[in-house]
């Protein structure tokens, strides 16, 4: 009787399954944009704006793609672009707001 070794893949912190995943790596990619734009506009206080709106629809596309994502790799960029967007959200609304401003 024969005898068939198979060979375990690698295991990586960032394996992924073999499938490609549009809808999740699409919610990376506009999770991180925002994240980024989120954090470096929350650094001038005149840009409280653009820095809540981002910020806060960088959360809800992060959370939407942890909840759908499949693999590791999608989820841990997910989270810095989630922490980074929460960060520019926050400073944005401590300078001002969503709406700081337009509406009075």
């Amino acid at each position: 009787m024969a005898h068939t070794v198979r060979s375990r893949p690698s295991v990586s912190l960032f394996a992924t399954d073999g499938r490609p995943h549009p809808l999740q790596d699409t919610l990376v990619l506009v999770t991180l944009a925002l994240g980024i734009l989120a954090f470096v506009t929350a650094m001038f206080h005149s840009l409280h704006l653009i820095s809540s709106w981002a910020g806060l629809v960088g959360i809800l596309t992060g959370a939407y793609g942890q909840y759908v994502s499949v693999t590791t790799r999608e989820r841990f960029p997910l989270i810095l672009g989630i922490g980074a967007a929460a960060i520019g959200f926050f400073l944005g609304m401590a300078h001002g707001g969503l709406f700081g401003g337009v509406v009075g």
